[in-house]
């Protein structure tokens, strides 16, 4: 199905990876040629490639509106709506906030989709959806495979300097001005002469299937994304959900290391206490636009593992207000809690501080919202985005709280960008 997004400039490709555990892994869905599309780079807002004025979010909501998809799948969970990316920075402008870093990235971007390709992981099919009727594309498996050549990442901060910003944020927290801040860093590389993105995001899939893997392909951006965490779904009957990830450990090797490394990590008092202050957080920004009395946690802490990975996962859920929809939403929790820290605003004043790069769309989010008003979306972290047409980057980062040994935390860091730098070096 890939081979398809090469011919198009707009297109997305949203893949469930992994183990088939449930109804969230089941489906990925391939959509091609948009009928509308929107673009906010720095303060040009662009319509279907005009220049248009108002509020971005308005602007979203009416696409959002029209895109009607076909009745006929209802057992789907998307058959057609909106695709969207909101960066970092677009979260810290809901929150009167911003960076004092450059970005090579739109701050917001979205278009919506009559015609998708479904495909069945359980039971491995596919299905052509079509408001229109037309036609699905030829999507026969096409013979040889691009390779590219490894990329060189450079990192913008060095391990002594990653520490020295450990340390601060530290501090911070024992001057009583925040209790946890998500300190992160990028790689750069040079983008090769004919580098092909779909090469770069089997080499990803095969190191790294996710939940919520991505390939997101625009003019002025490209994600290619191995994210396991779900930052916000919301159902066409109103339920509010979000799965806050905090707290890692190696899986190990064997099972008796995962074992032993599942144990360790279901006690250790630091990475339990981050996982607990953004529950915590999560809970608030959700609870800004659900029903009183509605916002519950079902999970808290759980261990979980993602290919080499084990984390904490947390659950919360609410029920939204009358009145309020998935744009709604959005607005009241981005950026995600678990990339920024506690108190969100002041944490993300320190986090600009000590950071010496805009995150762009790192540790935004990707979105999908339906004609029926649903929405899910993830974290864009463990993702290579194209920044511009000749940058590529990925970024890792860590919840530091007062426990936090800076040494641990960078190799912790390392940890979780390691897969990426091995896919594609």
């Amino acid at each position: 199905m890939l081979p398809l997004m090469e011919a198009h400039p707009w297109a997305a490709y949203l893949d469930s990876g992994g183990e088939i555990v449930s109804t969230r892994s089941r489906w990925s869905f391939l959509c091609l040629s948009p009928a509308e599309t929107l673009t906010l780079s720095g303060h040009t807002l662009l319509r279907n490639d005009h220049p248009v004025i108002g509020d971005p979010w308005q602007h979203l909501r009416q696409i959002a509106q029209t895109a009607v998809a076909s009745d006929s799948e209802p057992d789907l969970p998307f058959s057609g709506g909106v695709i969207g990316l909101a960066s970092y920075e677009s979260g810290l402008k809901q929150n009167d906030l911003s960076s004092r870093h450059p970005s090579g990235t739109p701050s917001f971007l979205a278009a919506s989709f009559t015609d998708v390709l479904a495909f069945d992981r359980r039971e491995k099919r596919c299905r052509w959806i079509s408001k229109a009727g037309n036609p699905p594309p030829d999507f026969t498996p096409r013979s040889g495979f691009p390779v590219n050549p490894p990329l060189c990442f450079i990192p913008d901060q060095d391990r002594e300097d990653w520490m020295k910003s450990v340390r601060k944020i530290i501090e911070f927290i024992e001057a009583g001005d925040i209790f946890q801040a998500n300190l992160t860093m990028r790689w750069f590389a040079k983008r090769p002469a004919g580098f092909n993105e779909r090469a770069a995001y089997h080499a990803l899939r095969a190191t790294s299937p996710a939940p919520f893997g991505a390939w997101l392909k625009t003019p002025d951006v490209s994600l290619l994304s191995a994210s396991v965490e779900r930052f916000i779904s919301l159902s066409a009957e109103g339920r509010i959900e979000t799965r806050p990830i905090k707290g890692t450990a190696p899986a190990g090797k064997t099972e008796a290391d995962k074992r032993r490394n599942t144990e360790i990590l279901s006690v250790d008092e630091k990475e339990l206490a981050e996982n607990l202050m953004i529950t915590d957080l999560m809970r608030h920004d959700i609870g800004r636009v659900s029903r009183l009395g509605s916002v519950a946690v079902p999970q808290l802490s759980k261990v979980e593992q993602f290919t080499h990975l084990l984390h904490l996962v947390s659950e919360v859920e609410g029920r939204l207000r009358p009145g309020l929809d998935a744009i709604d939403l959005l607005k009241a929790t981005l950026p995600p809690g678990s990339v920024t820290g506690a108190p969100k605003k002041r944490a993300m004043e320190v986090i600009d501080q000590l950071e010496t790069s805009a995150r762009g769309a790192y540790c935004g989010s990707l979105f999908r919202i339906s004609h029926d008003g649903a929405m899910d979306s993830s974290v864009i972290i463990r993702s290579l985005v194209r920044e511009n047409q000749d940058r590529l980057s990925i970024g890792a980062g860590g919840g530091i709280t007062w426990l936090s040994d800076p040494a641990r935390e960078y190799d912790e860091m390392v940890l979780k960008a390691t897969p990426l730098l091995k896919a594609f070096s």
